[in-house]
């Protein structure tokens, strides 16, 4: 798909000292993109949609001061930010509920700093080895021809003992990964899903064709690899649809004989989720129905609505079956 291109960039002065603001702000002038210096991002829309839709054209160029970082379970020991939200609409993002009214991205571009708190924290766990998780409230891949911030993280990683680096993303813009010494140390996972609900509701971003060729160019290039097939849905011909999802990843990657691993996550939603899906796409298909659902405590002190337990056990019991079917060399490494 085509690179994302902002409608306006704001610029936070306390960034432009950072070798990766020059080029981010080079790459948007080749674009004629206007560029506002301010530290305040002003969206102003006439009504909620109107907002959510102008912030997912909006980027602010600033720096990221996070000294702490979060656990990150059960994906990797702590997640690290090079953005915030992305140029992805997709309508049952668990961030609908996170990042505000007005979801503008933000660019962090002090990359410089941003490693020195990753050591930091491999340092302190020292001897064991430490994991990394950079696309908890972004998609680090779809930003990337923006700073080349994505591709520092794993050159750096790829000289860390005992760092060790995840990235996930719906996005095929790859190339810049392919010819970097990674040592094995990045893996990469991409987020899939049938074509009908890509099509439905993971808008402005890649199509699932282009993920699963961005995903062998990956592997060719020796990354290690997984895949996140999520949210799963029940429609339908679900099962059909499932089943051609796993048939064209075993077709695409059938000389790939490295660990492949899968992460299974059943559609879920909250009420305030669900409030402000309905505010933000009043004509989604999003099926939402509190009656044919159960309530489940979230880990974040929020219940949750997934699929009864039958349902549930039958999309966890048919996807597995598909994955073990046809990859002889694929660990499962939850289901939720």
């Amino acid at each position: 798909m085509n690179l994302f291109i902002p409608d306006v960039a704001y610029i936070d002065p306390r960034s432009t000292k950072y070798p990766s603001s020059k080029t981010t702000m080079e790459y948007l002038k080749k674009f004629n993109v206007p560029i506002i210096n301010s530290r305040k991002v002003v969206i102003e829309g006439t009504t909620p949609g109107e907002n959510y839709s102008k912030a997912k054209r909006t980027i602010y160029v600033t720096i990221n001061s996070e000294k702490k970082l979060k656990s990150c379970k059960p994906s990797a020991d702590y997640q690290f930010s090079l953005s915030s939200s992305c140029p992805g609409s997709c309508e049952y993002c668990y961030l609908q509920t996170t990042q505000g009214e007005k979801p503008f991205m933000k660019v962090f571009v002090n990359v410089e700093d941003i490693l020195n708190v990753i050591q930091e924290h491999i340092n302190s766990n020292l001897p064991n080895t430490t994991t990394f998780e950079c696309g908890s409230i972004t998609d680090p891949v779809a930003l990337e021809h923006l700073t080349g911030n994505l591709k520092k993280c794993i050159e750096f990683f790829g000289n860390s003992e005992k760092g060790r680096l995840r990235v996930i993303t719906k996005f095929n813009n790859v190339d810049s990964f392919l010819d970097i010494s990674h040592n094995n140390h990045t893996k990469f996972r991409f987020s899939v899903n049938t074509p009908y609900v890509i099509s439905k509701f993971e808008h402005n971003t890649s199509s699932f064709e282009e993920r699963v060729a961005a995903a062998k160019k990956i592997a060719t290039s020796g990354y290690p690899i997984g895949f996140i097939i999520a949210p799963i849905m029940i429609y339908d011909n679900w099962k059909s649809d499932y089943k051609e999802l796993i048939h064209t990843l075993k077709s695409t990657l059938e000389d790939f004989d490295t660990e492949i691993t899968f992460e299974l996550i059943q559609h879920r939603y909250t009420s305030t989720a669900k409030e402000l899906i309905l505010t933000r796409f009043p004509n989604t298909k999003l099926d939402m129905n509190d009656e044919t659902r159960q309530l489940k405590w979230g880990p974040y002190g929020k219940f949750k609505y997934v699929y009864p337990k039958e349902k549930s056990s039958e999309l966890k019991e048919y996807i597995s079956e598909l994955i073990t079917t046809n990859f002889k060399n694929a660990v499962i490494e939850y289901f939720t």
